[in-house]
């Protein structure tokens, strides 16, 4: 666990105080908000067990989603929704609610680590590739947008359009997904841009 506090260290030694990871989730589905989290941990606290989201139970991300917010000195998450990820691009949309999540914390960082993006604020910053694989901040920031994401997923977001089956592949487009697509058309939560191809290819076969 020690080597992924490798970054947060040196900045530390710089005399940084409060250094925010960010990362989010999301990107690739074909429903649903785009959500980011910021969080900050205390110098030198090591969360045993954190790492990045994807590698981890769902069960543990549970846990840990806990601890991290028992533990950090602050926690911020961002949210853009589908209509604004079809106006200004995936891209764009996760980094804005990258910056929602900043600024939406009660603590002001002074240094940012970012999962491989540029957050849009005068804040010092380093972003980092696979950085929820190497820095305990950027990973800890990936459990919390996760959990809150799959939340939405299996609680308010399956419960206003059942039949799509989100509780189960979270927006992202599996063979259900996309069947269920082709079968009820698009909600207004879908990303139009997301489904050109989709429909596209269903329009070939007649």
């Amino acid at each position: 666990m020690e080597d992924l506090l490798v970054y947060e260290k040196e900045y530390w030694g710089k005399s940084y105080r409060h250094i925010a990871g960010i990362d989010e989730v999301g990107r690739g589905c074909l429903f649903g908000d785009v959500v980011a989290a910021a969080v900050i941990l205390p110098e030198g606290v090591i969360l045993d067990g954190v790492n990045d989201s994807k590698k981890l139970s769902a069960k543990k991300r549970e846990q840990l989603f806990e601890e991290i917010m028992q533990t950090a000195l602050a926690v911020g998450i961002g949210f853009v929704d589908a209509a604004t990820i079809d106006k200004i691009n995936i891209k764009q949309a996760a980094r804005l609610a990258m910056k929602q999540a900043v600024e939406g914390m009660k603590v002001r960082p002074d240094f940012l680590l970012v999962d491989a993006e540029k957050v849009d604020l005068p804040i010092p910053q380093m972003a980092i590739i696979k950085g929820d694989a190497n820095s305990q901040s950027i990973a800890a920031a990936s459990i919390i947008a996760k959990v809150t994401r799959d939340r939405l997923c299996q609680g308010e977001w399956e419960a206003r359009y059942p039949e799509y089956g989100i509780a189960v592949h979270k927006g992202y487009a599996t063979k259900l997904h996309r069947e269920q697509l082709l079968l009820l058309g698009p909600t207004p939560m879908h990303r139009r841009s997301f489904l050109t191809n989709l429909f596209t290819k269903q329009q070939e076969l007649f």
